[in-house]
Order: structure tokens, then sequence, then C-alpha cells
């Protein structure tokens, strides 16, 4: 199921990051022990009744001058009404209606997106009344909250997940495997989608940034059905403006949270970079199936050494995620771009795995004997059943006496256990702890 996405638009200081943090709770995406992964918190999981919901700020816009700011709240109200399902769309209540609220009000209408009006700063209920002017914008009933002292923010999240159309995000059609290609502008994700199609349905140039939006094309063959997410490539910082930079951060992360595998293209001529790391970085957080593609391997000079050579730069860099297979390819010559669905398919079976209970148990009380979990502080952790609770990502809840015992460093070492077990090759895996009593 395609989690819903939320997204949080509004003017500086109105109180966005206050709400994004609220949300948020302590589930901002700043994730420890994780080298490489995401500092810059765009986004984070959010629970509410029975949805998970994943909530984007859409980013601080520094204020220059009004029209300035004018124009950046439209760029940022595209970026939301392209990739959001709801939209919350903030004001502020003590300081009054704007020309800036306005025109954001005008797009998000035009837009024919669920919008809901949020009015912040109404700390006490004699500022109640100042939500009454923000009718005035025509997008609906402005509900009053406080996000400074979390007022009123059930209401609210009632009101977003009502929109939520539950027929629409279980069956985002099934039967495709969609598949997003991440990496850098230029590295080749549109010629290989175009080698997989067999046509030109991406446009293709050696300007960097051609590809605009995430783009979907279908595929079917023998090996089964595929949607095809061509996303924008991420740029280096300093060339480009954060505001864009953050846009096509925003939808490639869009991408990845629709995507079952999701696979980093790197150029051979190049190697890796920080922007590649953080990139992938989101799709193993989310715990989707992951393979990378050196593409541009025609270009290289080659004796027998050098794929293991390019592996292991790469493998450092990429050390979080060692269960992602490799594939060295040219897009241009052609040259094993039809091993690419193969691939995808083993990570995809992998990825909607389904291990049955007895044997898993087997697997975890062996590992245990094996390696008795440390003490932590007086006590030790006791495992007392393991059973598995999903798919795509294959997802392990174990019922233990006591969740503080848990060591990372032995989280680890049970989710090896599993891999060596079990043939999870090119997938995340989620564990999940749970207290219960003997």
């Amino acid at each position: 199921m395609g989690k819903p996405i939320v997204a949080i638009v509004g003017r500086p200081n109105v109180g966005k990051s206050t709400l994004f943090n609220k949300l948020a709770g302590k589930r901002i995406s700043i994730v420890q022990d994780t080298p490489g992964v995401t500092r810059d918190r765009i986004y984070a999981q959010a629970d509410w009744l029975k949805y998970n919901l994943t909530i984007i700020d859409t980013g601080g816009i520094e204020p220059e001058n009004s029209d300035i700011i004018i124009s950046q709240m439209r760029r940022q109200a595209t970026m939301a009404v392209e990739t959001a399902n709801v939209i919350i769309f903030i004001v502020d209540g003590k300081q009054g209606l704007t020309d800036a609220d306005r025109e954001v009000a005008q797009m998000l209408r035009v837009s024919k997106k669920p919008v809901v009006l949020v009015v912040n700063k109404i700390d006490s209920l004699k500022d109640e009344d100042n939500a009454y002017e923000f009718y005035n914008l025509g997008i609906g009933e402005p509900m009053a909250i406080s996000s400074s002292q979390a007022l009123g923010l059930g209401d609210m999240l009632d009101k977003v997940v009502s929109y939520f159309d539950d027929d629409k995000l279980d069956d985002e059609d099934d039967e495709y495997v969609k598949i997003a290609f991440v990496g850098k502008p230029n590295v080749g994700k549109s010629s290989l989608i175009n080698k997989l199609l067999g046509e030109d349905r991406v446009i293709v140039s050696d300007v960097p940034g051609t590809t605009r939006d995430a783009i979907d094309s279908y595929l079917e063959t023998d090996q089964g059905k595929f949607t095809l997410i061509d996303t924008a490539g991420l740029r280096r910082k300093s060339k480009v403006k954060e505001e864009i930079e953050r846009y096509s951060v925003i939808r490639t992360y869009a991408a990845i949270e629709r995507a079952d595998v999701c696979i980093l293209m790197l150029d051979a001529t190049q190697g890796i970079s920080d922007q590649d790391e953080k990139i992938i970085g989101y799709a193993h957080e989310m715990h989707k199936a992951i393979m990378v593609i050196v593409n541009k391997w025609d270009l290289v000079e080659k004796d027998t050494n050098t794929i293991n050579t390019f592996k292991k730069q790469i493998g450092t860099n990429l050390s979080f995620m060692s269960y992602a297979p490799y594939l060295f390819i040219s897009a241009k010559t052609g040259q094993r771009v039809q091993k690419v669905l193969e691939m995808v398919m083993q990570c995809y079976s992998n990825y909607s795995k389904k291990i049955k209970t007895g044997v898993l148990n087997d697997v975890i009380s062996k590992a245990v004997m094996m390696k008795e979990p440390p003490v932590v502080g007086t006590k030790r952790l006791k495992i007392y059943y393991v059973t598995q609770i999903g798919t795509k990502a294959p997802t392990f809840v174990f019922f233990v006496n006591d969740t503080s015992c848990i060591h990372f460093s032995y989280e680890r070492y049970i989710e090896n256990q599993l891999r060596e077990n079990f043939d999870f090759t090119g997938t995340g895996i989620k564990l999940e702890f749970r207290e219960r009593k003997e």
C-alpha cells in the first residue's frame, strides 16, 4: 500500500516546523548509528488512527522581500500539490491574513487537492475569534490550533485522514512492480528506461537536469509487469539554490516512497557521491528493496580486477546496506541490460518473502544459543517468540521481556542471522520488539 503523503505549506514564521516536529514526535528522520543517512529533516512518519502517514515539510522560506516570499510560496505549493495526497495549509492567527496567504490559497483552490486550513498560534480561548477572518480564503473551514501547546492537533489530524481514499491506497496497481531509478543527473537513468521500453519515451539529453519531474512508464515482459519511475537527478548543493534542491529531493523521496524496488544508478567514470549515499539512505530507512546499477561500464579501462575494486570502493560508502546486489551495465551499448529486470524480480521476491513461524523460531533460538544477548543495566534480554507480521518489506515482531534491554549491536546480530538463514538479498527487513510478560 502506498503511504499517504501529507505536505505542510505556509509562510515563514507561521509555525510549520513546530507543527512538523510535534506531529513527528520523536520519530524525526535523523537515524543514529547509520553512516551516510539523512541529516536534513524533510519528512517524518507519523501514526494517526489506523493510518501511517508521511509528513513532508516543504521547507522554510527566507524572507528577502514580499515578492520573493510569494514566488517561493508558489513553488512550495506546487511541490505540495504534485506530491501530496492532502495539504495542510498553515496560517498565523496572531498576525492575520496576508497577501501571500491569499496567493497560496488561490493555487491550492485550483489544484482540487484536499486542503486542511489550519490557523496556528491560537493559544487561548480569547484568541479563537482570530480564526474567522480566514474564511475569506474560500478553502473551507479554518481549524484553530496551537502547535507549540499541541492544542487542536487531534481534530486537525481527524480532518486530514478523513480525506484518505482507502481503496486507492490499498490497490495502487499491485500487479505492477514499481521501480524508482534514482541518482545524479546524467548517470543514464532515462537512457536505461528507454532501453528497457525499447522506445524513446523519456526525454534524454546531455544537459543535466532535463528530467524535471518523476515520470511513470509501464512495461510488460515475460518477467512481469513493471512501473518505471524516472526521478529528477539530484545535484550538488552549491550548484543550485537550496529551494530547487529541496524540491527535487522531495520528489525523489516521494518516488522512493511509492516504489517497491529502488535502483541507485552510478556513473562508472565518476564513482559515488555523498548525494547518492543520502538519497539511497532514504530507501534504506524505509526498508525498500534496493539494487545498485553501475552504468557506462563500457567507458572504463578494465583488467580482471576492475569490478572488484569498484565494488569495494562503493561497498565502503554503502556499508549500511551491504545486502544490495550490483550490476555493471552500459545503457548505451545495451551490455547486460537484459539482466536488469531479472535482478529486480529477485529483489522483489525477497521483498515479498514470507517465512513460516516454526522455522523462524528455530533459527532465532539457535542464534540466541550461539550468542547470548548482552546484559544491559542489570537485565538480560529474553526473546520469547518471533513472528513475521508483514511483507514488502519483511517485518518481524519479537516478543521480549524488556525492550530497554535491546542493544543495537545485538539487533544487528539478529538481522544478520535472519539474512544468513533466509535469502533476503536486495531487500531491507524490519525488526520490531514488543514487551510481553512471561
